[in-house]
Formats: structure tokens, C-alpha cells, sequence
């Protein structure tokens, strides 16, 4: 009986507070990054109509623009982590996912990682490749489909995954020079060209200490 009080506190305790720490944090250490109704969280600088929400989903499609995660989590400073994100492309669409990037108010994010998003775009690189380091050159997944984007950072490695298979599986050389390279940093979705419509949603981030 007394367990029984407990649990029934308990809940009570939580939807008072509207539930805050259950939509933070799920099973396993997951935390959410994105709340599927709004952009609270996230910055863009220049082209921010480039940006929507509709059904629960970020919806990258307009002049290029960048879309940070400046929210509470990590203080959005990532190191080691496994971020996990739910995505669909378009036909003939082309984005991205950055990591260990920093906002920026205009062009191409200058640090870090570029996890490339794109099945038929003109573009010979394919999702969840490392932009312009290691490519995939042949698309994982399909359009108007939804398919499981994973990326893994530990150390001095980055893993992709797309649907669990791994793409990607890379070990930065110690003598990497320029601003693409590992350190920390945050996250950022790319809105490639008015011509590409790109889905992104159920975005979450585990931290591993």
C-alpha cells in the first residue's frame, strides 16, 4: 500500500509540474533536443523562413540557412555523444546535419562536421557520409521515407548509422588541420536550396562520459 501511495505521489508530483523531466529525458538517457511543435531551442540567422515546423517535424526548404541547437542541454557544447534523429528527403533534395559546430548569423558553418543528408540530389555524396572526408557514394535510404540517422562520437571516432547499419566509421588522424575537425560544439540542420524539402524529427542526444 505504502509503494502504492509513492507511485501515486509521485505522478501527481509530475503532472502538476506538466511532466517537465519525463519530456526531457527518456529511457536509457536519451534527452530530446526538439519538442515536435516549436523551434524552442534552436537559432537561425539569416533565411530563417527557411525553417518551419508542421506535424511534427523540422522542415528545412528555402534559401540556404543554418539551424542551431542553442538550448539547455550540455549546455549545447557536445563532446562524446550519440545523437539520433528520425529524417526524410525529398526527390532531387540536399541537407545536412552538423556536429561539433557553433552558431553562425550567415554562410556555410566554418567548424566542424558536416553528416551529409541526400538520395538523389545531383550531389555524388550521399547520407550520412562525412562531407567532403569520408563520402558515401551510394544512398542508404529512399525518399518519402523515413529513415533512423545516427551519429556517434567518441574520442577521436565518428560513426554513422543509417536504419543501425553503419555508413561511416572514421578515426580523426592527430595531425588534422583546419576548423573541420573534433573538439565540441553544438548541432545544426542545414536548409540546402529552394528546391529541397528535408524532414527532421524525434531529434534526441545521449552524452557518453
Amino acid at each position: 500500500m505504502k509503494r502504492s501511495l509513492v507511485l501515486v505521489s509521485a505522478a501527481l508530483i509530475l503532472i502538476c509540474c506538466g511532466g517537465s523531466f519525463a519530456a526531457e529525458e527518456t529511457e536509457g538517457g536519451w534527452i530530446s533536443l526538439f519538442d515536435g511543435k516549436t523551434l524552442s531551442g534552436w537559432k537561425v540567422g539569416e533565411n530563417a523562413d527557411s525553417f518551419q515546423v508542421k506535424d511534427g517535424a523540422i522542415v528545412a526548404h528555402g534559401p540556404c540557412a543554418h539551424l542551431f541547437y542553442v538550448g539547455d542541454v550540455e549546455g549545447h557544447d557536445f563532446k562524446d555523444f550519440h545523437f539520433k534523429a528520425e529524417v526524410m528527403t525529398t526527390p532531387g533534395s540536399n541537407s545536412g546535419l552538423y556536429i561539433h559546430t557553433r552558431y553562425q548569423e550567415s554562410s556555410w558553418p566554418e567548424i566542424g562536421y558536416e553528416v551529409q543528408v541526400n538520395q538523389t540530389h545531383g550531389d555524388p555524396k550521399k547520407s550520412s557520409g562525412l562531407y567532403g572526408v569520408r563520402d558515401v557514394l551510394t544512398a542508404p535510404a529512399k525518399d518519402n521515407e523515413w529513415y533512423t540517422q545516427e551519429i556517434i562520437v567518441r574520442g577521436k571516432k565518428i560513426i554513422t548509422k543509417v536504419n543501425g547499419q553503419t555508413q561511416v566509421d572514421y578515426t580523426e588522424p592527430d595531425d588534422v588541420t583546419g576548423t573541420r575537425k573534433l573538439s565540441s560544439g553544438t548541432f545544426a540542420i542545414q536548409a540546402h536550396d529552394p528546391k529541397s524539402t528535408v524532414y527532421v524529427r524525434n531529434i534526441v542526444v545521449k552524452a557518453l562520459r
